[in-house]
């Protein structure tokens, strides 16, 4: 028998593997630090599980749960909004160093503000405070303004996930989130993991761009925001 793929429930896999250390709950069920973000997920379907998640739906927020198909409403929450993401995996070597490509920063604790704002700016997905400290994150900085900003989240086994890619509106077509991703395969890479994303499915246009990066397509997954 095949044993499952970690990304095939890639938040239950995060929060009982590499970043079980983020988690909230028991076997049944776990949430992530809420100044992490909102990610949740029960062990399985059933009964117990189910109503373990939902306890630890906060009564002023919400749970994201990311699952390989479909998840079922827990009982005594109620359904936000869904949406079907497309899971994508790196094939081959990183991008290279192109010539000409802006210097690329560290980002730290000092930068959380700015990145605060443009995580609000560009909602490259859920942020909360501590969002930041998932693991390296990455900035370009002209004149002192962060300008775009790129990094990872998810970890599992082989694995990190490229994500928090946003970038200013008035700064975009610069090929500043090309670099920036770039720029975070090749230090995966560098410490022996496989980059993967997830994108909107109906996000044509940063599916091509992460195509051009040598990402490909592995799985759709569903996400479904749950609320008390």
């Amino acid at each position: 028998m095949t044993a499952p793929h970690p990304l095939d429930r890639p938040v239950w896999s995060m929060l009982t593997g590499r970043q079980a250390h983020l988690a909230e709950g028991d076997a049944r069920a776990v949430r992530i630090d809420r100044g992490y973000g909102v990610f949740g997920v029960a062990a399985d379907t059933g009964d117990a599980a189910q109503a373990a998640l939902a306890a630890l739906v906060p009564g002023d927020g919400e749970i994201w749960i990311v699952e390989g198909e479909p998840w079922v409403v827990p009982p005594g929450t109620r359904e936000v909004k869904r949406a079907v993401l497309a899971q994508m995996v790196a094939e081959g070597p990183p991008p290279a160093l192109r010539d000409g490509e802006p210097a690329i920063l560290a980002l730290g604790d000092e930068d959380a503000p700015e990145m605060a704002a443009l995580a609000d700016h560009a909602k490259p997905g859920p942020w909360g405070p501590k969002t930041h400290r998932y693991g390296p994150f990455f900035g370009i900085r002209e004149n002192g303004r962060l300008l775009a900003m790129a990094g990872q989240r998810i970890l599992v086994l082989g694995m990190a996930e490229v994500s928090g890619v946003a970038t200013w509106e008035d700064c975009r077509g610069r090929g500043l989130a090309r670099a920036l991703i770039g720029h975070v395969m090749r230090a995966m890479v560098a410490r022996g993991e496989t980059p993967f994303l997830h994108s909107y499915a109906d996000n044509a246009g940063a599916i091509a761009l992460y195509e051009s990066l040598g990402f490909r397509i592995r799985r759709e997954v569903h996400v479904l925001a749950i609320a008390k």
